[in-house]
């Protein structure tokens, strides 16, 4: 299963490995579509692919860091 995903990370994230850190976690594969990141904010669109379950695990466990998490596009199907 796919998701497309808007993350926004505070300042204290931009450099940690959090995407690294859950995919690894999760074994959910990230595909970095589009990025932004500059010393005040870091933004990016992902799509993360893995098991229905990982994927909410790994969402969820961005969430809990403090990354805001949004759906773009809703779900991809393959």
């Amino acid at each position: 299963m796919k998701k497309r995903v808007k993350l926004t990370f505070p300042q204290r994230l931009i450099k940690e490995p959090v995407i690294f850190t859950m995919a690894k976690k999760y074994d959910v594969m990230p595909n970095i579509r589009r990025a932004r990141v500059t010393e005040t904010v870091g933004e990016m669109v992902l799509e993360l692919e893995g098991t229905e379950e990982n994927l909410e695990k790994g969402i969820k466990s961005l969430r809990e860091q403090g990354v805001e998490v949004e759906l773009v596009e809703g779900d991809i199907i393959e």
